[in-house]
């Protein structure tokens, strides 16, 4: 079975890196895709972002990093992909990908939802708030993969991660 876990990963955090190391076990290939959403002005370019997982994930077997833009169940299908799976942090969370899985549903019958809950110990980590905290100077490396530290700390012209 092969599962899809979209989004924006700018930048990937370590509750992403958890979540694709946990569905690396569950899934026979898991393929990571970062969205192209023209609305957003992403920190990272879309080049960046996908050697940011590429580099985080090399050490799974069955991950492969790609992207999209457009429908996600239309990537999925493109994909062969029968499950996408997000990440749930808080009960905050549920109600915007409980709808979010609804509208999918109603696009693709056939491909599944599934939620997964982001691992106590980085529950707090969002990618917004690790900009926030590279933006000014704090240290993002128990937030981040190492290479991701870096790049942030290049980002923010910043003489530590």
């Amino acid at each position: 079975m092969r599962a899809l876990y979209p989004g924006s990963f700018d930048p990937l955090t370590l509750g992403h890196l958890d979540l694709i190391e946990r569905s690396a076990r569950l899934f026979d290939s898991v393929m990571v895709a970062v969205l192209q959403n023209p609305s957003k002005q992403p920190a990272f370019g879309l080049e960046q972002r996908l050697e940011q997982i590429r580099r985080a994930t090399a050490h799974l077997s069955g991950v492969e990093v790609g992207s999209f833009d457009g429908l996600t169940v239309d990537f999925a299908a493109r994909s062969q992909a029968q499950v996408i799976l997000r990440g749930l942090r808080a009960l905050s969370d549920f109600e915007f990908e409980l709808q979010i899985a609804h509208t999918n549903h109603s696009l693709a019958p056939h491909v599944e939802t599934l939620f997964l809950a982001t691992a106590v110990h980085h529950s707090f980590l969002s990618s917004s708030v690790v900009k926030e905290v590279a933006r000014f100077g704090g240290d993002v490396r128990h937030m981040v993969p190492a290479g991701v530290a870096e790049d942030l700390t290049r980002l923010f012209n910043r003489t530590s991660a």
